[in-house]
């Protein structure tokens, strides 16, 4: 907090007394050391236009010591005071830290899409009490994926009105990219050569607990369930927090590559659900403690409604695949994914950035 509210402003304030730098591009991550998959298509297409001048300022937080840190976000707030545009895709507090000047587009391309989980300030421990200001200040454009997601977002990140747009994000046009699509199929089956001709199974869920100390409820049942069906290939794919956590990587292919390979998806209350929607393919919703965690936590959507079976025991859930392989209408998934993911339509990078004026 002291970095937040005092030595930031002051360096932003020291460095904002020089001319804004046009073309000058951000893209920054507080969360990785290399550029997230949810900015990826938004730097190419910048990076394709040869105007900018791009800088990557992405690094993992939660691995550097005191003194490297204070370093890297003067450094960052430098920059920041004279960029033309500002990248993010998470929560990131430097770009909330001070007054921003007018001349800087901040743009909030967020890492997921739809509505699930309530999060941010409709969420009790989302935001910490200690917390002053609004984690979410300074953004002039939140992309999200729909129009049902606009007010929800609004109220989540205390928007002002028009900040929040249905724009499509950036992330979902990968999943309308033959090529992409094909490099996955290929990467999976070179790497799983024993899951041709299989059906193959995504089980990835969200973590509880905190990020320090994650905790996965059910751990180990979604393997043993599987172990006698041989027509399945499952894969599982933690969320960061639990593989390093547990000290187990398992799988080591990204998600987002995993998804156009995927037959039927299972997961508990993870965002991926509406990525994997795009594609318009079944999934299952398996959480022991579904009960429990809709009373802490909230939903902004009625997941009973959602198409698709919820498990809440292990001894359920080869049925629960089987029956939404073979027999769930395909028109209700179409029209989830319309409610959800509507304005992801394989072109929203290029809207983006023709709503904030870069081309």
């Amino acid at each position: 907090m002291l970095l937040q509210h005092s030595l930031l402003p002051a360096v932003y304030k020291r460095a904002a007394k020089k001319d804004i730098q046009k073309g000058l591009v951000i893209f920054a991550d507080a969360h990785s050391d290399k550029l997230p998959f949810s900015m990826q298509k938004m730097y190419a297409e910048v990076k394709a236009a040869g105007k900018f001048d791009i800088k990557l300022r992405c690094r993992d937080f939660s691995k550097m010591g005191g003194r490297e840190l204070s370093s890297w976000l003067t450094e960052f707030m430098e920059l920041y005071a004279v960029a033309e545009y500002v990248f993010i895709c998470d929560n990131f507090l430097p770009v909330s830290s001070c007054e921003k000047r007018k001349e800087t587009t901040v743009v909030q391309l967020w890492h997921s899409g739809g509505l699930l989980k309530r999060s941010g300030y409709d969420q009790p421990y989302s935001v910490p009490e200690y917390y002053k200001g609004n984690v979410f200040a300074n953004y002039d454009l939140l992309t999200v994926s729909s129009k049902a997601c606009v007010p929800v977002f609004t109220s989540m990140m205390r928007q002002g009105e028009g900040v929040v747009r249905a724009t499509g994000i950036s992330r979902s046009d990968m999943y309308y990219n033959k090529k992409f699509i094909d490099n996955c199929r290929r990467e999976f089956f070179k790497t799983y050569p024993e899951a041709v001709n299989k059906k193959v199974i995504l089980y990835a869920p969200t973590f509880r607990g905190s990020a320090a100390e994650p905790t996965l409820p059910g751990q180990g049942q979604v393997d043993e369930a599987f172990l006698c069906h041989d027509e399945f290939f499952l894969v599982t794919k933690l969320h960061p927090h639990l593989e390093r956590h547990m000290g187990n990587a398992g799988c080591e292919i990204p998600t987002e590559r995993l998804l156009p390979v995927t037959d039927l998806l299972i997961t508990d209350f993870s965002s991926v659900l509406f990525d994997h929607c795009i594609f318009e393919k079944p999934f299952v919703i398996f959480a022991p403690d579904y009960d429990d965690y809709i009373k802490k936590v909230g939903f902004y959507a009625d997941i009973t409604k959602f198409p698709t079976t919820v498990v809440k025991n292990s001894e359920r859930l080869i049925d629960a695949v089987r029956h939404e392989l073979s027999s769930r209408d395909k028109e209700e998934l179409i029209a989830f994914k319309q409610f959800h993911m509507g304005e992801c339509d394989g072109k929203a990078t290029k809207r983006i950035m023709k709503t904030i004026n870069m081309i």
